[in-house]
């Protein structure tokens, strides 16, 4: 439900960054009353806190008023402790007192069945009547650690604040996400708990986080994308920014789906389209509340990367094996160590050190810290290397000066002349403690980056979203020229064409096409395989008939004109086994061999528009599910990535013995096919080309269909 009360991020800025708050229906039988005055408390914010009780009793220590309009003074945020029932009433009461924000943290609503359903609606119309900005509902709340501004009913919140801003669509997980933040050394600016997203969904919020200056990380968790539109525009802005989006999307399988249902009343997309939504827009995806922080920290702490290789300095040779294997897991990029590199490697370590990467110094840094510095420098100069991983122990707990300081400090050295962004690695996930942050702090130093498989996974996926952002900042480029498609008449988008109306549309966008001949008679047929001059194949061409061979409506590798003739008639016969299918010929094309095929097709996903699928034939799309999706539309760069990304790519690049093909062609063709699809616009149902043949540098679509919304 997209809200008639522009959500921008102007006011949202009174939303989070209020002067002034309503409790309303604090209580001191209350939990969340309690918990969330005692955040401002504690925060310093008491006394810009206003409580609101309808009895007007003494609540929590301090005197209330009985509603919002006796408060007497201007008001930002009102926070809606009160049951269902009263929940209108108390908006309209806040909305009397001039207050424009409202904060809404009871259940009951989508997340509950159609009444609750009933009821979220009946919530946003009255704050749409109001001219209200609604969060939630079915919610805590959120805290700006930035301003120190709590406006949450969740405890034990920390004061110091951080680059990364923690949104969560769960209330209840947001606690432990909080937790994980603050062991973890990865320090929030804000945490937003949306709950049911009525109004202010989690684009919204990524739009507003965009333009802070606090935050330069995003991590989110979410069950449903809802208003895809806006989440997509918001993340395109965050990458193209440096700030990365990081997100844990529940709902991959079919009962986690059935859970996020239950829990927000959401509707879960295909998570592939979601994963393909979330490759072109820069966002990050991770499967663990760990990554998502630890992700988010080391992108808050880097930015994105001229390059995405990492150069690995570490004092343990063990660490070094886990790290390799790891990157190769991920797809990390170990670049080995360039000429000059070496040499000045060479020329610091000792005799019996090997120069690789990763780099094991050996424990001769123990003698001379100065190896850390000297060999940070020099992996930090390979034009290769984005970033330097320092890996080295930590200690969480201890008293007093720590024997492993100078080794820290000789990192900090390092990484204060490194030519690129260098981050410390601690080999284990352990908590950052204030006796570990001092021993980093002496150092210079004010990242630590917990344990090696989550160092591996983090640094792999920021390598890959620097590699979006510096696309999206360089802006849209120039990939082929002007390919705006012909597109056919209203009158004709209509039902399912044939699969010669279909090639017809196809040629005229320039996408190849196996040459074909329309017969309308055996004559016409013979003469169009004497023209073609080798075995050829018949087909019969129908609007009505999508399966054809399953018919017998196709006939290959036919020679000879009293086959063809023959051949033929059977096709044509065949459409006796669809009564009432309006038949348009026989198509006669020539017989194609060798080479692979591939099958590129567009549907309309309801939530995200055309989508563009792209995958080898045969088994490897039906069987192995090997296949890539991409919302449209797309360049002829992105199409490259998309056929390099399939498990069958080695086929298109000459395993097995096949032609290698022009990939660049190839992604021009694919491209075309996308571009097609979003000039047909939203009448196009969808547009498949099975199978597209690729033989080194000829491609052609063999056969296609076009099918449209309206029948």
């Amino acid at each position: 439900m997209t809200s008639s009360v522009p959500v921008t991020s102007e006011r949202l800025r009174t939303l989070f960054r209020p002067r002034s708050i309503a409790l309303v229906g604090a209580s001191d039988k209350s939990a969340f009353s309690a918990s969330a005055f005692r955040n401002l408390v504690d925060f310093g914010f008491a006394d810009r806190a206003h409580l609101v009780n309808r009895r007007g009793v003494e609540v929590h220590g301090r005197p209330t008023v009985t509603t919002c309009t006796e408060i007497g003074e201007e008001v930002d945020v009102a926070f809606l402790m009160v049951p269902r029932a009263g929940t209108l009433d108390a908006m309209s009461d806040a909305a009397a007192a001039g207050i424009r924000n409202a904060v809404v943290l009871s259940s009951g609503y989508g997340e509950a069945g159609p009444e609750g359903r009933a009821a979220q609606d009946e919530l946003v119309a009255h704050a749409e009547k109001l001219g209200m900005i609604l969060l939630g509902p079915n919610h805590l709340g959120f805290a700006n650690f930035v301003e120190q501004v709590p406006v949450i009913s969740v405890g034990s919140l920390p004061r110091r604040s951080g680059p990364i801003a923690l949104l969560s669509q769960s209330g209840a997980s947001s606690s432990a996400m909080l937790e994980f933040a603050v062991m973890s050394g990865n320090d929030l600016s804000y945490m937003v708990t949306l709950g049911n997203e009525a109004m202010v969904t989690a684009g919204h919020v990524l739009d507003f986080l965009v333009d802070d200056e606090a935050t330069r990380a995003v991590a989110v968790f979410m069950e449903s994308v809802r208003e895809p539109e806006v989440f997509r525009r918001a993340a395109l802005r965050a990458a193209e920014a440096g700030k990365a989006v990081v997100v844990l999307k529940a709902g991959s399988s079919q009962l986690a789906a059935r859970t996020a249902a239950a829990h927000t009343g959401a509707l879960v997309g295909d998570d592939r389209v979601i994963d393909a939504v979330f490759r072109q827009c820069g966002v990050i995806r991770v499967d663990s509340i760990e990554d998502m922080l630890i992700t988010a920290g080391l992108a808050a702490h880097t930015g994105p990367l001229s390059v995405p290789g990492v150069g690995v300095v570490s004092i343990s040779g063990g660490a070094c094996d886990i790290v390799a294997d790891r990157a190769e897991e991920t797809g990390m990029p170990l670049p080995e160590p360039a000429g000059a590199t070496e040499q000045a490697l060479t020329a610091v370590l000792p005799a019996y050190g090997t120069v690789q990467n990763p780099l094991d110094i050996t424990g001769a840094a123990v003698i001379d810290p100065s190896l850390f510095t000297e060999s940070i420098k020099a992996m930090a100069d390979d034009p290769a290397v984005g970033v330097v991983a320092v890996i080295n122990g930590l200690p969480a707990s201890g008293d007093g000066p720590w024997p492993g300081q100078p080794l820290i400090d000789a990192t900090g050295a390092g990484a204060a002349q490194a030519a690129k962004p260098t981050v410390l690695v601690s080999q284990i996930l352990q908590p950052y403690t204030d006796y570990a942050r001092s021993i980093v702090e002496h150092a210079g130093l004010s990242y630590v980056l917990p344990g090696l498989k989550q160092a591996v996974t983090a640094l792999a996926a920021l390598g890959r979203w620097s590699q979006v952002h510096h696309r999206l900042a360089a802006g849209p480029a120039a990939d082929g020229g002007d390919r705006v498609p012909t597109v056919p008449a209203a009158a004709g988008r209509r039902g399912t064409w044939s699969e010669h109306a279909a090639r017809g549309l196809l040629r005229e966008a320039g996408v190849p096409v196996v040459p074909a001949v329309l017969a309308a008679s055996a004559e016409e047929a013979a003469a169009a395989a004497a023209e073609f001059g080798e075995p050829v194949a018949l087909k019969i061409v129908s609007p009505g008939i999508l399966h054809k061979s399953d018919i017998g409506g196709v006939r290959l590798a036919v020679t000879g004109e009293a086959e063809v003739r023959a051949a033929y008639e059977t096709v044509r016969g065949s459409a006796v086994h669809v009564p009432g299918a309006e038949v348009e010929g026989v198509l006669v094309s020539p017989m194609r061999s060798g080479g692979t095929e591939l099958l590129v097709g567009v549907v309309r996903d309801p939530e995200w528009g055309p989508m563009l699928a792209v995958g080898l034939g045969g088994v490897f799309v039906e069987v192995l599910k090997d296949s890539a999706l991409a919302p449209l539309p797309v360049t002829a760069d992105q199409a490259r990535d998309m056929l390099l990304g399939l498990r069958g790519a080695p086929l298109l690049l000459g395993a097995r013995n096949t032609v290698p093909a022009d990939i660049d062609a190839l992604a021009r063709v694919v491209a075309a096919v996308g571009d097609l699809a979003v000039a047909l616009g939203d009448e196009l149902e969808s547009l498949e080309i099975n199978p597209l043949r690729v033989d080194g540098d000829r491609i052609e679509a063999l056969d296609a269909l076009v099918t449209w919304v309206s029948v």
